[in-house]
């Protein structure tokens, strides 16, 4: 007796040539809105990449990193995302624009716990990610593409190089 395999998963794939114009895109799309971040805060990992990208094209220098543990593999997450220590300080942010960059906006969890975080600690919150999906709970201010498909990035679409590593993903 055989046994039904499992559906195959959508993929789209995101190579390093085009994370060049996805992100002038994002940068652009965000300049033209007349929104100028003091500091753009990246959700680490995924959202670090996007975010130094964006720091350099709308020449915003502050830049701070939220570690965020939510996916333990393909489409399998925790039950909630958690913010791994040490979180940053927002002291003297009280009047900031804040622009929070990650890759992809999933299910938004992510996203939704790093704006509450930042909630009324600074002037004003923006959010930009590279793809959102439909059924995200938060919906960014700037995306650069909407799939409801998995997105395999550049970043990660290689397991890392050691056994350690790999038990740590």
């Amino acid at each position: 007796m055989s046994t039904p395999e499992a559906p195959e998963i959508k993929r789209e794939i995101l190579e390093w040539g085009h994370m060049g114009e996805a992100t002038k895109s994002l940068a652009t799309a965000i300049h033209e809105d007349g929104y100028r971040p003091d500091v753009v805060f990246a959700i680490a990992r995924g959202g670090l990449i996007v975010a130094a990208s964006l720091a350099y094209a709308l020449g915003v220098k502050n830049t701070y990193t939220m570690n965020v543990e939510f996916y333990t593999g393909v489409d399998e997450r925790l039950p909630v995302p958690i913010i791994l220590p040490p979180a940053p300080d927002l002291v003297d942010l009280g009047d900031a624009k804040i622009l929070i960059a990650d890759d992809v906006a999933d299910t938004g969890a992510t996203l939704e716990l790093v704006q509450r975080f930042c909630g009324e600690r600074v002037g004003e919150v923006r959010t930009a990610a590279l793809y959102e999906k439909p059924h995200s709970v938060v919906k960014c201010d700037y995306v650069w593409r909407r799939t409801a498909d998995w997105i395999v990035f550049p970043w990660s679409a290689d397991p890392p190089l050691s056994a350690e590593a790999t038990r740590d993903a």
